[in-house]
C-alpha cells in the first residue's frame, strides 16, 4: 500500500479532516465555574489556526461527580453556549473540534466536588486524601447513560467528534485494571467482566449518536505499574471495540493518574514545581516524597510506538499514535507503519503553529525540551513556561 502523506486529508468516521494531525487532549485548567472561558476558546482557536486537523477539548466530565476538581467542565445546558462559541472559533480556522468525555472515577476529587468519588472498590484517593465509595450497579448504569447524553450534547454544541476516556485509571480504566478492580461480582474477575464498563460506555455513545459525529476512544495500553492493565489484555479489549463497531478510531495511551502519571509523559519530573502548587502540609509532603509518585522516565521520540505496533498488527481499526511526536520524520514513520493519525500535546503547548511550520519546512524541529514544567500549570491555566 502507498504510504499516506501526513498532510493529506483523511477520513475519520463521517469526517474528512484536512490532515492527519490531532491536538491531543491536555487538561487546560481554563473552565472557571465549570464553564467555557475566553481563554479556553482562544487556546483551541490558536491550535486550529496553527494547522492541526482537529483539536481535543479536555476534559469534559459526563457527571458532576466525575470531575477531577470543582471547576472542571461538565456537561449540562448551561455549558452549551460557551462550547458552541468554542467550536465556532475552531471551525472558522478550518479545523474540527473533538470533546473528550468521561468520568474520572477514583481520580475525581471528592473533597473539591463535594461528593465522594466512586471506584470499583472502596479505596484511598490521593487526589482528595479521602476514601472513595465502591460504585454500585446503579452508579455504573448512571455513568454509562451519562456518556450517551454527553455525546448528544456534544452534537448540539457543534463538536465534530467525541473521545471516550478509557485510560489513566479514570472510571472505565479503573475497572479494566486488575490492580484496582478487586470486585467479585459481574464487573470483576475475568477480563470480560472488567471490560463491561468500558465497552458499555462506547456502545451507549454509538447507539445515541450513530454516525452523526466521529467516535474515538483513548485506551490505556498499560498502566505502567506491576499488576496493572497490560498490553495482552488491552489488545483484547481493542478487538472487542473493533468487533462491536462502537468506535471509529483508538488513541493509544499509557499510565495511571493515580499510581504513575509520568509513565505517559516521559522526560523531567517537575516535583518541586508540583509542590509549589499546593498548600502546607501537602506542599512539604510532595517535596519530601513526591519523587516516589512523580517518577522520571527518559524521553525519546515516539516512545509509545513499540507497544502501539502490537495493536497495529492485531487490528484493522484506525489508530492514533500518541507520545513523543514532535517532528516530520516521526510523523512519516507513523504513516509508514500503518497509523492513520498522530496526536501531539506538549510540543503544541510550546508552539501552537508547529504543524504549519513543519508542513512548510520538513526539517523544522520542536522547541519543546520535555521539562514537563507545563504539567503543574494545569492548576492556573495550562501553558508552556518557556514560551
Amino acid at each position: 500500500m502507498t504510504t499516506p502523506d501526513v498532510f493529506e486529508p483523511a477520513r475519520l468516521g463521517p469526517l474528512t479532516l484536512r490532515n492527519r494531525t490531532i491536538k491531543a487532549a491536555t487538561f487546560e485548567g481554563m473552565t472557571k465555574g465549570a464553564l467555557v472561558t475566553d481563554d479556553l476558546v482562544e487556546f483551541h482557536r490558536a491550535h486550529a489556526a496553527g494547522g492541526v486537523a482537529m483539536t481535543s477539548v479536555a476534559y469534559c466530565a459526563v457527571a458532576p461527580d466525575g470531575r477531577t476538581e470543582y471547576d472542571q467542565l461538565h456537561w449540562r445546558p448551561e455549558a452549551l453556549p460557551g462550547l458552541r462559541r468554542l467550536t465556532d472559533a475552531v471551525h472558522a480556522e478550518g479545523a474540527a473540534a473533538s470533546a473528550q468525555i468521561g468520568h474520572a472515577g477514583p481520580v475525581a476529587n471528592g473533597r473539591s466536588n463535594g461528593v465522594p468519588s466512586i471506584a470499583p472498590v472502596r479505596m484511598f484517593n490521593p487526589m482528595s486524601m479521602q476514601m472513595t465509595r465502591a460504585a454500585t450497579r446503579a452508579d455504573i448504569e448512571r455513568v454509562t447513560k451519562a456518556h450517551a447524553n454527553a455525546a448528544l450534547m456534544a452534537i448540539e454544541a457543534g463538536f465534530d467528534a467525541v473521545e471516550i476516556h478509557l485510560g489513566h485509571n479514570y472510571f472505565a480504566s479503573s475497572f479494566l485494571s486488575p490492580k484496582i478492580n478487586k470486585r467479585t461480582d459481574e464487573y470483576g474477575g475475568s477480563l470480560a467482566n472488567r471490560a463491561k464498563v468500558a465497552l458499555g460506555a462506547a456502545r451507549a455513545v454509538r447507539e445515541a449518536v450513530g454516525d452523526r459525529i466521529a467516535i474515538l476512544a483513548k485506551l490505556n495500553m498499560d498502566d505502567g505499574v506491576p499488576g496493572g492493565f497490560w498490553l495482552d489484555e488491552s489488545i483484547r479489549v481493542a478487538k472487542w471495540l473493533e468487533e462491536e463497531g462502537s468506535v471509529d478510531a483508538l488513541e493509544l495511551t499509557a499510565g495511571s493518574s493515580l499510581l504513575n502519571p509520568m509513565y505517559l509523559f516521559r522526560g523531567d519530573a517537575p516535583v518541586r514545581e508540583f509542590a509549589a502548587t499546593f498548600r502546607q502540609p501537602l506542599k512539604l509532603g510532595v517535596r519530601l516524597v513526591g519523587d516516589r509518585f512523580i517518577r522520571e522516565y527518559p524521553y525519546e521520540e515516539a516512545y509509545l510506538l513499540d507497544g502501539a505496533r502490537q495493536f497495529r498488527a492485531a487490528l484493522d481499526l484506525p489508530l492514533v499514535l500518541l507520545g513523543g511526536v514532535t517532528e516530520r520524520a516521526t510523523m512519516d514513520r507513523a504513516m509508514a507503519e500503518g497509523f492513520q493519525f498522530v496526536a501531539m500535546g506538549r510540543a503544541l503547548l510550546r508552539e501552537p503553529d508547529l504543524i504549519d511550520r513543519i508542513q512548510a519546512d520538513a526539517s523544522t524541529k520542536s522547541l519543546c525540551i520535555h521539562c514537563n514544567k507545563c504539567m503543574p500549570t494545569i492548576f492556573s491555566g495550562t501553558h508552556c513556561v518557556l514560551a
